[in-house]
């Protein structure tokens, strides 16, 4: 089996933080960090020039792709989690860099059921969908979201399960765009679609076009900063994102979902459930369902 290296580079000072997000993918990491040699204590001749010239204000850490994955999956996750953190970093893989995402990694993603009903359909590639299946058709470019990865996939179930016709729906945290779309297919009246990164804002108004989708409207906001709460209640709300956002999300977002609303969370791996849902408990809200996919949960809750 192959392998390909993919590598993220940021400041020094963010390596716990790195290697926190990176260890949700792959616990093994290589760490290149030369901040802490102590140049007085060995003799420089027997050290490679390379380390002695590193910047040590800089660190690397990678991680190591099977060829029966997606690196630019990994790559496109792991850009949304360090844009909501708010950690600058760089990432390549294979000597490609994050301008060339959009083409690196189409020999690894072929149609993909992502729910009972929901077919993700890649927008170079045919498909006959059967008697009752929804299907999207995605380019996800440099946005995360191909529905590959578990969190989406457990998402869309959970939306199969609680969108009704007529529904108003707000997606935090958006990326491609992909559960914005299952949303409006499965009956949505109306989504509200954002994203902190313009990027992943601009893949998303394609995507939606793409399908065709005139009910989806899509904005920047970090998180509810730029959301009008007077545009809701929503009765479905969406969050696919991180543990530590999903949390901060537990006192805020009540006045955005309707009495008889569910606020859907994932992005959550499995160690940090029990914590995200003792956190919603804490804040007013009880859990409808729970589903687990690998590493990964998602929760669905609703108002006590």
């Amino acid at each position: 089996m192959g392998w390909t290296q993919l590598k993220v580079t940021g400041k020094t000072e963010d390596r716990e933080l790195i290697c926190a997000v990176m260890d949700v993918l792959d616990p093994q990491l290589m760490i290149e960090d030369y901040s802490d040699i102590d140049m007085k204590g060995v003799y420089a001749d027997l050290i490679d020039e390379s380390i002695v010239e590193a910047d040590k204000t800089v660190v690397s850490v990678s991680l190591f792709v099977p060829e029966d994955r997606s690196a630019a999956e990994y790559a496109s996750y792991l850009h949304e989690r360090f844009h909501f953190l708010g950690i600058s970093v760089g990432i390549t893989f294979s000597g490609v860099d994050e301008e060339e995402w959009a083409t690196a990694w189409r020999r690894f993603y072929h149609p993909s059921k992502i729910g009972s009903r929901l077919v993700v359909v890649p927008t170079w590639e045919s498909y006959s969908p059967a008697p009752g299946e929804l299907v999207l058709s995605m380019d996800p470019g440099m946005a995360f979201g191909t529905g590959t990865h578990e969190t989406t996939k457990l998402c869309s179930r959970l939306l199969e399960k609680n969108i009704r016709p007529g529904d108003a729906v707000l997606d935090l945290g958006t990326g491609s765009g992909i559960l914005a779309i299952c949303a409006s297919l499965l009956g949505a009246a109306h989504c509200s679609a954002y994203d902190i990164d313009p990027v992943s804002v601009s893949v998303a108004e394609e995507n939606i076009r793409r399908n065709g989708i005139s009910n989806i409207s899509c904005g920047v906001s970090d998180l509810l900063r730029d959301v009008n709460a007077q545009s809701g209640p929503f009765r479905v709300i969406i969050a696919n994102i991180v543990a530590d956002v999903i949390n901060r999300l537990a006192d805020s977002i009540d006045p955005f979902l309707s009495s008889d609303g569910v606020m859907i969370a994932s992005g959550i791996i499995r160690e940090r459930g029990d914590e995200v849902r003792r956190k919603y408990e804490e804040s007013g809200f009880r859990v409808v369902d729970c589903l687990a996919d690998g590493g990964w949960v998602a929760f669905s809750f609703a108002k006590k």
